[in-house]
């Protein structure tokens, strides 16, 4: 069902605001639109560009401390952190994380940022990981973007241990689950 543009400007706002990392394109395909009609509703609502969008949500994850390894050895981006609690990173698949013959994305590279991500959100100057429970659920292609959310769940004090979720997906589709039992140094 076509909107008028009033409305499809308001939903459009709703939309992004629940997935800042919504693409044009599926934009498009939600309003049953042209691509150029989402340019032009988010230049009107001064509602940046995807990339822009990226950039402000990591310049506010930046100001926090990842205290368990060096963001630079985070798998993917962090865009969202909130310590022992939840965080949320983004990889896009490129050529060199594919296998070749058929373009599809090699597994340990959705785990590695289901990993890391898991390793970051842990508080401690200390988180290793002690066991890993994983899913992968659909196949990642070259081009696409996996987005993973980390949950803090269970937290084990006599045995410094801390159970962290991790979901990943493509659009609204799931492609890895992962549940990590994590060993941190102190039991904060």
């Amino acid at each position: 069902m076509r909107r008028n543009k009033k409305e499809r400007q308001l939903l459009l706002k709703e939309k992004i605001k629940d997935n800042p990392f919504i693409t044009d394109e599926e934009l498009a395909d939600f309003f049953q639109v042209s691509i150029q009609t989402v340019r032009l509703d988010r230049l009107e609502l001064n509602i940046p560009e995807l990339r822009e969008r990226i950039k402000n949500v990591a310049a506010r994850t930046l100001e926090k401390e990842v205290r368990s390894l060096p963001l630079d050895e985070v798998i993917g981006e962090i865009i969202d952190l909130q310590l022992d609690d939840s965080a949320i990173s983004i990889f896009d698949v490129k050529g060199e994380h594919v296998f070749k013959r058929n373009q599809i994305a090699r597994g340990h590279h959705l785990f590695a940022q289901a990993n890391s991500l898991a390793v970051a959100v842990i508080n401690d100057e200390l988180a290793l990981t002690a066991k890993a429970t994983i899913r992968f659920t659909r196949p990642v292609k070259i081009g696409e973007r996996v987005v993973a959310k980390a949950t803090v769940g269970k937290v084990d004090k006599e045995k410094g241990r801390t159970t962290v979720e991790v979901k990943s997906s493509v659009g609204n589709e799931k492609v890895f689950h992962g549940e990590f039992e994590m060993f941190r140094q102190t039991s904060s």
